[in-house]
Parts: structure tokens; sequence; C-alpha cells
């Protein structure tokens, strides 16, 4: 497969904050247009898959809304070790600016290198699926409307070039408008949609914020499990009386705990949300850009990762039966080959396919789902 490129990384964030004001600023669109133009001109000849955003959801949330991750900006009432921020406000902001970018990095590619350079653009989303806690009306509203404000707020902009109506519905004056020139140029901008899937999460029914304590967390009125909690549980107890429901229903967990506290595994889910993205989205190309799972680094040499080999069986298993259903699937990425700096997890977990021994100069070694993937892909 020929080399897929992301314009946008995370280890940007801190420096466009610093010398721009990062993506609050409507200035951010320009400059990307104008760096992503660089990039085609540069390296357009041989890269033939353009990604322009990673993880707009990530980004956003983590960044402005509880400030965990650069720039670490949020309310104060949140967290004190916030350097400014209004997290009702700003990650809505944040994402509107980064839709603009990305609208503004397809069409200067689409209008002056897509005939000549024979390339393809889109953008990475990542998406856990929503599973109700219960049977209830109410718990399934709020599975649909937890889809509505992670996926539709990046995803119905591309569709319809505007924001689901549902969402703006409960953001009110806080979500912004798009013009009808930005709306226009939203609409259809990507060739490919790339879908980062890792776990699932029960949903439930929930309060939302109170009046003066509003945040993008509690907005959508839904409290997760799983995946999802990541973004929620810096504003436990704080925002709403409750925020997290348990990861299992009846006593039995949404499926098998991985190292990273939100990770859980959960196959099906990526069939659900592979079949729902065709039904909701006009079925768009969709590659797999990230997929897999982590075990944690206890320092001794562990090859025998079956739970891996597991994992990339059911989800590929379950990505051929969307296939077969009518879902437009063009490629898979597990994530991922290497042993990595994971995040804020450091090098405590390992998501890697090939170990890499920290203290032995970056020794690498296969594990037994590398062999595994060798023996499927031949």
């Amino acid at each position: 497969m020929q080399p897929f490129v992301t314009l946008f990384h995370w280890d940007l964030p801190q420096a466009l904050e610093d010398a721009y004001g990062g993506f609050l600023s409507p200035k951010i669109v320009a400059d990307f247009e104008d760096y992503a133009e660089l990039c085609y001109k540069e390296f357009g000849d041989r890269v033939k898959h353009w990604i322009t955003l990673n993880e707009p959801l990530s980004f956003t949330t983590l960044g402005y809304g509880s400030g965990t991750f650069a720039p670490g900006r949020c309310s104060q009432w949140i967290s004190p070790n916030c350097g400014g921020g209004d997290s009702s406000t700003e990650p809505y902001l944040v994402a509107h600016n980064q839709l603009l970018a990305h609208a503004a990095a397809v069409h200067i590619y689409k209008s002056k290198y897509q005939i000549s350079q024979k390339g393809q653009i889109g953008i990475a989303l990542n998406v856990p699926w929503m599973v109700p806690l219960s049977l209830s009306v109410a718990d399934q509203d709020a599975a649909n409307r937890a889809l509505n404000f992670m996926y539709g707020w990046f995803m119905e902009p591309l569709k319809s070039g505007t924001y689901p109506a549902e969402m703006a519905a409960y953001v009110q004056e806080r979500l912004p408008k798009f013009s009808k020139r930005q709306s226009s140029m939203l609409k259809g901008s990507f060739d490919f949609i790339g879908l980062n899937y890792y776990s699932a999460s029960y949903v439930a029914n929930g309060t939302c914020g109170k009046e003066n304590q509003l945040a993008v967390s509690t907005d959508s009125c839904v409290v997760f499990s799983g995946e999802y909690k990541l973004y929620v549980t810096w504003i436990q107890n704080s925002a709403t009386d409750s925020l997290s429901v348990p990861a299992e229903r009846n006593g039995i967990p949404i499926g098998p705990k991985a190292a990273s506290d939100w990770l859980y595994i959960y196959p099906k889910g990526i069939e659900n949300l592979l079949l729902y993205t065709r039904e909701k989205f006009n079925n768009p190309v969709i590659y797999i850009t990230e997929n897999g799972v982590d075990e944690l680094n206890d320092g001794q040499l562990s090859l025998n990762d079956s739970t891996r080999i597991d994992y990339f069986f059911d989800h590929l298993s379950f990505i051929q039966s969307a296939i077969k259903k009518g879902a437009n699937v063009k490629g898979y990425f597990a994530w991922s080959l290497l042993d990595n700096f994971e995040w804020a997890d450091g090098y405590t977990v390992r998501f890697g396919i090939v170990y890499v021994d920290y203290k032995d100069g970056l020794r690498r070694y296969l594990k037994d789902s590398a062999k595994w993937f060798k023996r499927f892909l031949h």
C-alpha cells in the first residue's frame, strides 16, 4: 500500500499555541493551508494518501476541555493547573477551526495537486462504539446522542456542511456556526475517512452540567464507561451528580480489560461502527487507520501475546462481516508496529506487535502477533 502521511501531529499543539494562539485563532486556517500546500509540493510525488488531522476529538477534549494534554487549557473550576481556558466554549471553537483548516487543506489539494499527483486525502477520527447500559428508551437515546457528540461532531459537517441538529440543540449558542461558503467547502471534503477503533463504552442517560459549570464533557447529558470515560473522569462529582457508569452490566464486563484503564475489548463494536457509518454518512470509503490492544510493560521480555492475536483475528472477522454487508472498507492498519511512548502512559504499556527493549539499545524482537500477521498476510 502506498504511504499515508498525517499533516497534523500532537507534537505541534504547544508550539502552535505559543506562536499563534493555536486552533483558538481563525488565523490557523490560513496557516494550516499554507503548511499543507508546502507538504504537497515537497512530498506529493511520493505520498498518495494524505490525512489532514488525526483524532481531532482527543486533541479538542483533552487539550481544551480537561487540560490534561497540550496545550493544557480548561476552566479553573475543573483544574487550577490549567493555564487559562473555558471548557464550555473553547473545545467547540477549536473543533470548528480544525474542521475549517481541514476543508482548506483539502480544497488546495483538490484544486491544484490531486490531478497531477494522483493522490487521495481524508481525515482520521477516533470513535468508540456506544452500547446502551439498559434497554430503556432513555439509555438507547443516550447512546445515539453520544455518537452524535463524538463522531457526528466531525462527520456531519463533512457530509452535510452542518453540525448535528441534536448537538446544536444541546450546546445552543456556544456551538459556532458555518457561513454558507464554509459549509460548501466542508461538504464532501474527503476522499476517504480513517477510523481509529479500540474499544466500546456502556452509556446511560444522565444529568446535564450545572448552569455555572458547563463543559464539553457534560453537554450531551450522557454518562460513560470504558474509552470515553478517559475524557470525563477529571470532572467527576463536579458538573453532574454522576458521571461514570460501571464497565459491567449485570455483573458482566463489556469485554476483557486490557492494560489501559479505558480499553475493554469489544470486537463487535467495529462492525457496528462501520455499518453505522454506512447508513448515516452515505457509505464513504473507509480505512481502519488504528486498531489494537496493549499489555503492561512489566520489565520482562515477553513475546507471547495471544490476547493481541485474538484481538486482531476477531476484529478483522467483524470487519469482513461489515464488508459483506456493504461497508466500503479499503484498508486496515494495526496499532502498532512497534512498542512506543504512549502519551500520558509513557512506557508503562506496549501496543506493538514488535517488542522494543528500551534498556538494550532499542533492540527489537518479533512478538507472536507479528509472526501471526506475517502468516495471515501471506
